[in-house]
């Protein structure tokens, strides 16, 4: 049964500031508006993985006032019925069902999976939220119709471990996923410099990465503009070549750019973050990268 009380975990620690101590688990978090009740709610979503296995957390919160509800939904790897199942609580004194299943969920390196699964949230009927590519099977279990307004994706935050090379997906420009790939030379002869690349194809190279460790620039990804702001001080200065690079990646860029110079050096994702919540519809959709570097 789901609970009006956010799990005091790790993720959920990470999740608020993931450059405050280097976390002990991966995880992405995506932030989803949702019409509930008639009221716009804000649904985060968050993937974590860890030695054991995988967890789901959805907090469902009213961005009106403090209540919000959780549901926890554990994945070990040897527990075959929990990867299938439902939970029900209420919002506003109206009934929500979380569905899901991911007995046959395919996963790589990143907590969330990449295919065959669905979690599915319905309200009232409708299919408000659908995570997954198994939208048929979920329409299907759930006896629920497509909503007229659906669920909107506004924010994305994730955390990944790596030597060098770091990889991701993230949707731009029409609405469709891509992948991304930030690689960086730190050593050696020659002066450091990083190399950001797009389904494959090099979109930005930063030489000289030790005067050039903030920027931003804008490339077209599907002919629509996407700026991508990165922050890699502690990669060259933390010793070791260690420390976390914050990167954003952001969307609807023509609607006014954010410049890296304009937030705080030493806070420069929360920074920007705290414009996003003040001011979500002008920043449009934004995927903060937290790359962690390993020895």
């Amino acid at each position: 049964m789901l609970e009006p009380s956010v799990p005091t975990t790790l993720v959920q620690q990470s999740a608020d500031d993931p450059t405050a101590n280097k976390p002990a688990e991966n995880f992405v978090t995506c932030i989803h508006k949702v019409k509930l009740v008639d009221i716009v709610w804000n649904i985060t979503v968050t993937w974590a993985k860890t030695v054991i296995g995988h967890s789901l957390y959805i907090t469902v919160e009213n961005p009106q006032d403090e209540n919000y509800y959780t549901c926890k939904i554990d994945l070990k790897t040897w527990q075959f019925w929990g990867k299938k199942g439902l939970k029900t609580f209420r919002v506003a004194e109206k009934r929500i069902d979380v569905f899901w299943d991911l007995r046959s969920a395919k996963f790589s390196d990143s907590p969330e999976p990449d295919s065959d699964y669905y979690v599915a949230m319905v309200s009232k009927e409708e299919l408000v939220l659908m995570l997954g590519d198994q939208q048929k099977e979920a329409l299907r279990r759930t006896k629920s119709r497509l909503p007229s307004e659906g669920a909107s994706l506004v924010q994305k935050k994730e955390i990944v471990f790596a030597k060098k090379c770091f990889c991701t997906k993230t949707t731009l420009g029409q609405d469709k996923e891509h992948s991304i790939m930030i690689e960086s030379s730190l050593s050696g002869p020659y002066d450091p410099e990083m190399w950001i690349n797009v389904d494959g194809m090099e979109s930005i190279r930063v030489p000289n990465l030790h005067w050039r460790f903030r920027g931003n620039e804008t490339i077209l990804v599907d002919n629509s503009p996407v700026q991508i702001l990165w922050d890699v001080h502690d990669w060259l200065y933390n010793g070791n070549h260690s420390g976390v690079g914050i990167f954003v990646f952001r969307r609807d860029a023509d609607q006014g750019e954010l410049h890296s110079s304009n937030l705080e050096a030493e806070d420069f994702g929360k920074s920007f973050s705290d414009v996003l919540e003040e001011q979500p519809s002008s920043v449009g959709f934004c995927h903060f990268l937290y790359a962690w570097k390993t020895e």
